[in-house]
């Protein structure tokens, strides 16, 4: 038996699976003033996959309109940009690592306010194969000289109730975004989502993504090893142009406090 709820502002969850329960509840109390003695309940459960609760962020320019310090060509990155996407909509191998980079920007949000980032992500994933091929969740055309990028998937969140409420964190984080409704912060996680693969994507198309990862990477060995600020921007500054791995680093810092 298949119901639909419409939860609102709220995830529901509990809600749904009381329900459930006391649907086969009655079922059972009904077999038993008729006397049906085959009667056999195997489970009561809500599903996180909601292939009906879609939300589609999509951003459009003009293609000159992309470019900047890092883009000279537009019209050259905008195509290698599609043919990045192209990718990603044909071949799982990368389709995965493309819709893993989406996450990235979703469950940060869901995780900061107090939402379950699991069943999100497990509800995405198997909207990615709904077709019986796991693909990609962005998509991208260039017609007539506009660029356009966009991305749909399904995600049921809450902003009453369960950790929204008690958990202070999560009761900031949606202050900050101005106590969103439930839809309203669909459309706020889904921006995050397209932003988060326009970057990585824009990275892979032009310098790589290992500049910004290994910057990154630097980071965390700078705070490892508790440096000061200027001796941060010493160590910084000393591998703009070289390549960053952990002994070089290591080596830096200790000629660098001798």
């Amino acid at each position: 038996l298949d119901v639909r709820f419409d939860t609102k502002d709220s995830m529901g969850a509990n809600f749904i699976n009381s329900c459930l329960e006391q649907f086969a509840e009655t079922f059972k109390n009904d077999a038993e003033s008729h006397n049906i003695k085959d009667l056999n309940i195997v489970m009561s459960i809500l599903s996180n996959y909601v292939p009906q609760c879609i939300v589609r962020a999509e951003v459009s320019c003009k293609i000159e309109n992309l470019k900047d310090k890092d883009i000279s060509n537009p019209e050259e990155f905008a195509k290698k940009f599609k043919q990045a996407v192209s990718i990603a909509e044909v071949e799982p191998h990368r389709a995965v690592t493309h819709n893993k980079g989406i996450m990235n920007g979703i469950d940060a949000v869901v995780l900061a306010t107090g939402n379950d980032f699991r069943a999100i992500e497990a509800g995405v994933h198997a909207y990615a194969a709904r077709s019986g091929n796991y693909t990609s969740l962005s998509h991208c055309t260039i017609d007539n000289g506009i660029f356009k990028f966009w991305l749909e998937l399904p995600l049921a969140l809450g902003t009453v109730g369960g950790l929204t409420a008690l958990h202070p964190l999560a009761k900031l984080s949606l202050q900050m975004l101005q106590n969103p409704s439930a839809k309203e912060l669909m459309q706020i996680i889904a921006a995050a989502g397209l932003a988060q693969n326009f970057a990585a994507l824009r990275a892979l198309t032009t310098k790589g993504i290992q500049e910004g990862h290994m910057k990154m990477h630097l980071q965390n060995i700078l705070n490892q090893f508790h440096l000061n600020d200027q001796e941060k921007q010493l160590v910084t500054a000393y591998f703009d142009n070289k390549t960053v791995t952990h002994s070089a680093v290591v080596e830096k810092i200790k000629a660098l406090r001798k």
